[in-house]
This record gives C-alpha cells, sequence and structure tokens, in this order.
C-alpha cells in the first residue's frame, strides 16, 4: 500500500522522506510540538492575539532595522544625510523606514492592549508573578527602544526632544548628572550622543528584549494558559484546546492585519523628516513622539525643586505597585466587575495619561505664538520632504582640506565635533545659514581673547544663538588651537 501511495504520489513521499531525515538530525518534530501543542483553557480566542503580535512586530522591527543600518552613519555630521539618502534615494527607501517608524507606535499600541488585557483577565493571578514581573521588564524595555531610536535621524524634532528625554536624566538625586553624562557622552548632545543611542538601539536593548522574551515564554509554558475570566487560574476546570492549529490562524490573521495596516500607512502616509538639527535655534520648540506627551506634560507641573518628586516620587510608586500587583491582589477571583478598586485604579491611570495628553495639545494650540511656531516647524518639515536629496559634497570638501597638524589640533577638531559647532559653524568652519564662518578667525581674535569670547559671549552672539561653552583650560586651549588653524 506504500508503494502505491508512493507511486501516486511521489512529490509528498520526497516531502515526508526528507521530513524525516531532518527531524532525525534535530529533533525538528519533538521541538514543533513541544512549542505548538500548548493546551488553553475554554480554547483559542482573539483576545489571546496581543501577545504573539508584539513578537512579530518587534521581529518586523529587527528585520527593517537591519535594512536601515546599512546606510545609516551615526555622527552628527552624517547621521541626518543619511536618513534623507534613504528617505529621497533609496529604492522603497521610505517606504521602509516608514514601516520602521510606524511599526514603533504599533508596539507602543501592542504592549498597552496586551497588559489591559493580561490585567482585566486577571490572567497575573495563581502562580504567575515572574511571568508578570518579566512583562514589567519587557514594557520598560520597549519603551526604551523607542527612546533610544528616535533621536537617529537627527533632525531638528528628534534632537530638542532627545534633548528635554536627557535632561530629565539629570533630575534624578546624587547619579543625576552622571546618568545625563553618560547618555550624551559628555556634557552636550553630539556625535558621540549619536553613537551610544545607536549602540544601545541595534545591540544593547534588543538583545535584552530577545533575553526577557524568551525568559517570558518560558515562564508562560511554565505557569500555562490562564484561559477565560471564569476559569481558576491554579487548576483550570474547563476543556483545553491546543495552541495548533486554531490560535495560531487566529494569530496568523492578525498578524496579516497589522501588514497591511502598516503598509498603508507607509504608502499613503510617508514618515517626515525635518531638516538637520539645529542646537543654536532657541526658537524651536520640541514635543516627544505621542505616546511620551503625557510624561511631557506631567513634567510641567513640577518646577525647580518639585521635579524631584514629579520625576522619580510618583512615578516610582507608580511603578513600583504596577510591578508588585500579583503580590498584591492575592484573591483568585478574575471577573473585571467583581474587582472595582484595582480595575478602577486602572482605568484611572488611563484617563489621567488621555487628560495629560490633551492638556499638552490644547496649552500649545491655545497659545497663539506657540500655536505659529509649531505650524512654522511643520511648514519647514514639509518644505524639507519635498525637496530633493543634497549630497555632502561642499562640506566634504571643506572637511578634507583642514587637515590637523599636530595632537594639540586634533584634540581640538574633535572637541569641536562633540560641542555641535559644526551643527552652525559647519565642518572645518566653513559657515552656515545658522552661524558665520571661522576660518580666518585667528586674525581677528588673539589666543586668549577667542577663549573670553566662547566663555562669554556678546549680546549679539547670544542673540544669534551662541551659547556659552564652559571648558576645563586644558579643553578650552585644544579647541582655539583648533579654530586658529583653520
Amino acid at each position: 500500500m506504500s508503494e502505491i501511495q508512493d507511486q501516486s504520489d511521489p512529490q509528498g513521499a520526497r516531502r515526508s522522506t526528507l521530513f524525516r531525515w531532518l527531524d532525525s538530525r534535530t529533533g525538528l518534530d519533538a521541538v514543533m510540538r513541544e512549542a505548538l501543542d500548548e493546551p488553553i483553557p475554554g480554547g483559542a480566542r482573539f483576545a489571546y492575539v496581543f501577545g504573539s503580535a508584539l513578537l512579530f512586530i518587534f521581529i518586523s522591527q529587527v528585520i527593517t532595522g537591519v535594512f536601515l543600518a546599512l546606510y545609516y552613519v551615526p555622527s552628527a555630521d552624517h547621521a541626518h544625510t543619511t536618513v534623507a539618502y534613504i528617505t529621497k534615494a533609496v529604492t522603497a527607501g521610505s517606504f521602509l523606514r516608514s514601516i520602521h517608524a510606524y511599526g514603533s507606535s504599533a508596539m507602543v499600541i501592542l504592549l498597552l492592549l496586551h497588559v489591559t488585557q493580561t490585567f482585566l483577565y486577571g490572567s497575573y493571578k495563581g502562580r504567575r508573578e515572574l511571568l508578570w514581573l518579566s512583562g514589567c521588564i519587557l514594557f520598560v524595555l520597549v519603551l526604551c527602544m523607542a527612546f533610544t531610536g528616535y533621536l537617529l535621524p537627527w533632525d531638528q524634532k528628534a534632537y530638542f526632544a532627545s534633548a528635554v528625554g536627557t535632561n530629565i536624566a539629570s533630575e534624578v538625586p546624587i547619579i543625576g548628572d552622571w546618568l545625563k553624562r553618560f547618555m550624551r557622552g559628555g556634557a552636550d548632545m553630539g556625535t558621540l550622543t549619536l553613537s551610544r543611542f545607536f549602540v544601545a538601539h541595534v545591540l544593547g536593548v534588543p538583545a535584552a528584549i530577545f533575553a526577557f522574551v524568551a525568559l517570558h515564554v518560558y515562564l508562560f509554558r511554565k505557569a500555562g494558559a490562564a484561559g477565560p475570566i471564569s476559569e481558576d487560574p491554579v487548576a483550570p476546570k474547563q476543556r483545553t484546546e491546543p495552541f495548533y492549529p486554531r490560535q495560531v490562524i487566529v494569530d496568523a490573521a492578525f498578524a496579516l492585519l497589522i501588514i497591511a495596516l502598516l503598509a498603508s500607512m507607509a504608502h499613503f502616509l510617508p514618515f517626515d523628516l525635518g531638516p538637520q538639527a539645529n542646537p543654536a535655534d532657541t526658537r524651536y520648540i520640541p514635543r516627544p513622539e505621542w505616546y511620551y506627551i503625557p510624561i511631557f506634560q506631567w513634567l510641567k507641573y513640577w518646577p525647580g525643586a518639585l521635579s524631584f518628586v514629579g520625576i522619580v516620587v510618583i512615578p516610582g510608586i507608580i511603578a513600583f505597585l504596577f510591578a508588585s500587583l500579583p503580590f498584591l491582589d492575592r484573591r483568585m477571583e478574575r471577573r473585571p466587575w467583581k474587582r472595582p478598586i484595582a480595575v478602577g485604579t486602572y482605568v484611572f491611570v488611563f484617563l489621567a495619561l488621555f487628560g495629560l495628553g490633551y492638556a499638552s495639545y490644547h496649552s500649545d494650540h491655545s497659545d497663539p505664538g506657540y500655536a505659529a511656531q509649531i505650524v512654522a516647524q511643520q511648514r519647514d518639515t514639509e518644505e524639507f520632504m519635498r525637496k530633493p536629496f543634497e549630497p555632502e559634497v561642499a562640506q566634504s570638501t571643506a572637511s578634507l582640506s583642514v587637515i590637523p597638524a599636530n595632537s594639540l589640533v586634533a584634540q581640538g577638531a574633535q572637541i569641536y565635533q562633540t560641542q555641535s559647532c559644526n551643527a552652525c559653524h559647519g565642518d572645518g568652519g566653513v559657515g552656515t545659514p545658522a552661524g558665520p564662518k571661522l576660518t580666518g578667525i585667528h586674525q581677528r581674535f588673539s589666543e586668549n581673547h577667542l577663549s573670553d569670547v566662547l566663555r562669554t559671549p556678546s549680546a549679539k552672539m547670544v542673540a544669534g544663538g551662541m551659547a556659552p561653552i564652559d571648558l576645563p583650560p586644558d579643553t578650552m586651549k585644544a579647541l582655539v588651537a583648533y579654530l586658529e588653524s583653520l
């Protein structure tokens, strides 16, 4: 009989032989059964798709991020140009970057939906404390992923929003200033900041996410699926159904829906890129991505000495209570209407976040000056997107013409980049619309006079966006030596 089947379906027989060969050497069949035969009390449901969707989006972010990294250069001189090249010149580059950018928002949305479903279903109950804690850590890592990736385009919005974010870190007691300098790679934001954010975004945070996803899945398999809200989380009594095939099909259908949605947005609403970051632009109004807007608004209510309370104390208490939820709520009751205090608190927090977001939007648009500046910033972004890609030919030529003659000048050249002087005055001091040229400055200022001007700019220079540069004597001497060499 088997010979007759093999003759009637030779391709099926070859596939079966190939699978048996692979299985005998890899144990593939046992692995697949172990991975997909997870029993689900009560059967497959649409409410369970968010965890799998999160994993799918994360893998999508990794794949698109790898392709974007092929073109990206993490330096203050070239980061914006390389992103502009991806967006304007690379075939399907804008589509790929938009998928990646919108994917970060999709991860945050799916994460909130997954946490909400887990909370409302009481799926953290019944020996699932470590599972909940690993999920809380993944929550923080996803937000870190979004924060570290936000700076990489090095446009106006990314620069100033990240500057605000790193400034917030300085409010942490004792280690605040060190933490800020560690994130920035110095006192100001520049190439070292970009390189650190880039390494964290493509290596450090993804590695941690992979590790905790593996731990999260292991703990989930160990505890088992909690099932519907009427089920006992410790000893399920309802009929179980394996994860495969129904739940796999439901998860796959939802993933396809996400793909279609992201692809449509990337095609019809390409993600914008604004003009290159100009640290000297004192008029720019920084605003973070939508999921950080409530936190941004919250910090406005805690000025001066109260900032410690608003930045550290209250968020720390909320985070601690959230992570401790399985230890505080020990009852086996899972129905939301039977947990009014817990559910009411959760709803209140979400309404407060929406309220803070609305307050931020209202304050921006109720002030005519703010509203006009925000409109102008959006107009600048739209104008930049309409312009064709411009290579760095002029800047590259200027950079090559300036070769440090000694170690002091070389050190000063590095300080010039670190302090982001090139953002206004251009590479090699050739000048830009934001700042005058510095070439030949040694003919106008002596060494001591130039040091004094850098430390204490004139009123006219300050009005033009020049910020005082406070450096140790040796560092200042190196910077002055470099400027005099131009």
